[in-house]
């Protein structure tokens, strides 16, 4: 296929369309619908913070979820139903799982940053799936990922958990990663957690192909889709099923010991200018990558409720990216996982974009 050369600058937009493009930066953050989410109010299924369910699971092999209606979490907690094994999650609004998710799990409702309730979710759990959520208004990033985890590894400690799977990001070692915002936060949060004395891994992961998704209006309506990160640098990116499988086979295997980290990185590195041209022979119509700077990406973080330290954070993480930061991990068999991003686009995207076609006619 020939290579597509992309022209668009942000400042030949005409206003409408300029708007459109700076609204759907905070999509891509994947903040706003986070935080908007986790404020809804309980449903009819919803119980008191900390308590249990009827369902008490007791014993050694108990797997606890955290953010089981997460991207990742979800499709964690699918492959974990399909092993059998026993698992209990943490839900803010247990009333928003999946029917047949509330029937073969115990549910601890409430937030995974509050001690009672990890202290009732950690009770005779052996292993725990971690992923700490985004805090988009949170006063820093700090804040954020250390003073929300604070809790869980004190009931660690006291419960005696012995294993922890942990969504993170990649970049430990380099020098980069000392100023990359939500990454140096994530990695600093690794730290506490393996401090426990837990038996530790942390997925340490690239951008994910499914954040594609949070420009499917623009990519729809206009064939563009954008980044502060240049369209020519390659980069690893990996599909969040892949992510799922890996961490639930960590979860099910109890043979693993010490502290460490498993790498995610796809099956190959990709530029954008890379997956514009794989989405335009998917999609069958011309999708072009723009790149816009990192004053407009923070700037429309603010406009959109984010607080400054944490859009400055979003900021810094991508320009750490931009830097190189997730080149540094070697590429390994063991880290090279099968979803292609074309697989993925015929897969997840394209019914997506017929979707939005359907929304839009």
């Amino acid at each position: 296929m020939e290579r597509t050369e992309f022209s668009l600058q942000p400042q030949r937009m005409c206003g409408h369309d300029r708007r459109r493009f700076l609204q759907a930066l905070a999509i891509m953050a994947g903040t706003v619908g986070a935080f908007e989410a986790s404020n809804k109010a309980s449903g009819a299924f919803a119980r008191e913070a900390g308590e249990t369910s009827s369902r008490t699971v007791t014993g050694s092999g108990l797997i606890v979820v955290t953010a089981p209606r997460a991207n990742i979490g979800r499709q964690v907690l699918e492959n974990l139903l399909q092993s059998g094994s026993r698992i209990r999650v943490i839900d803010r609004d247990p009333s928003r799982l999946p029917e047949h998710v509330r029937k073969r799990v115990e549910v601890v409702k409430g937030s995974h940053a509050d001690s009672s309730v990890v202290d009732a979710a950690f009770k005779g759990a052996d292993t725990l799936f971690w992923l700490c959520p985004p805090d988009p208004r949170a006063a820093s990033v700090e804040k954020a990922y250390l003073d929300f985890t604070r809790p869980a590894c004190e009931a660690i400690r006291a419960h005696g958990v012995q294993r922890v799977v942990s969504v993170s990001a990649l970049g430990r070692g380099t020098e980069v990663a000392k100023r990359a915002g939500y990454v140096t936060a994530s990695l600093a949060m690794d730290d506490l957690l393996a401090a426990t004395g837990v038996h530790f891994r942390a997925l340490t992961l690239p951008s994910f192909m499914d954040n594609v998704l949070r420009q499917v209006d623009p990519i729809t309506s206009q064939g563009v889709f954008f980044s502060p990160i240049s369209g020519d640098r390659k980069f690893p990116t990996c599909a969040t099923r892949d992510i799922a499988a890996v961490a639930a086979k960590l979860l099910l295997d109890r043979s693993w010991a010490g502290s460490g980290s498993v790498a995610v990185l796809g099956p190959e590195d990709l530029s954008f200018n890379d997956m514009a041209r794989i989405m335009s022979s998917v999609l069958g119509r011309r999708v072009r990558f723009m790149q816009i700077s990192l004053q407009d990406f923070k700037a429309n973080l603010v406009r959109s409720g984010m607080s400054e330290a944490m859009a400055q954070a979003m900021a810094d993480m991508m320009s750490a990216k931009s830097q190189g930061l997730d080149n540094a991990e070697p590429r390994t068999p063991e880290s090279t996982t099968p979803t292609t991003f074309r697989q993925w686009c015929e897969e997840v995207l394209k019914p997506a974009v017929l979707k939005e076609e359907l929304a839009y006619a």
